[in-house]
């Protein structure tokens, strides 16, 4: 083997698709199970997801940040609210140019007739996710004042050229495995 080939990385390509829950916390521990018994060095993965919980979406993020493989991003449609930190999860980030983003704050439907202590308990939850997500967001990009001002009061749509702008982004350019690379689903 020349010293080329030792050097060159194992790359694979996959998509994720639908909501970040328990179900896709699940599927992703398993893919990457899968890829370290493969040897995988580079996983590179299509995201298409308008969200879910913030607490899978955490977990997601902190797996992928700090596993044995290198994560690739890219958005082909629309990665929006929890599944943005998933997406950041990736050291390299691409989206489509017809690509969207979409953050915002966490949000709650309290049970009619709620007592002010479980609206309480409500509130305070939801305080600590916008914390723990805002930390991860403003460590990744960099956005204007006032996007920052819409995000904190209402969602936050960003094109490509915005993420770009942003740093949410390396590059504009498509999801596209090369000729004869296998796809896996997660």
């Amino acid at each position: 083997m020349s010293e080329d080939q030792a050097k060159e990385k194992k790359e694979a390509w996959y998509t994720l698709s639908g909501d970040v829950n328990s179900d896709m916390v699940h599927r992703v521990f398993e893919a990457v199970s899968h890829m370290t018994d493969e040897g995988i060095d580079v996983a590179h993965v299509l995201v298409q997801s308008n969200g879910g919980y913030v607490s899978d979406g955490l977990c997601l993020y902190n797996f992928l940040s700090n596993a044995p493989v290198e994560f690739v991003m890219y958005n082909g449609g629309a990665v929006a609210s929890i599944a943005v930190i998933l997406y950041l999860s990736g050291t390299r980030r691409y989206a489509s140019e017809t690509a969207r983003f979409m953050v915002h704050k966490s949000h709650a439907t309290a049970s009619p007739g709620a007592r002010p202590d479980a609206l309480n308990i409500i509130v305070e939850g939801l305080r600590a996710d916008d914390a723990r997500t805002e930390s991860i967001l403003r460590k990744h990009i960099e956005l204007a004042p006032e996007q920052w001002a819409i995000h904190q009061y209402s969602d936050l749509h960003l094109t490509a050229r915005d993420a770009k702008i942003a740093g949410m982004i390396s590059e504009i350019g498509d999801f596209a495995p090369p000729k004869g690379a296998h796809l896996s689903n997660i």
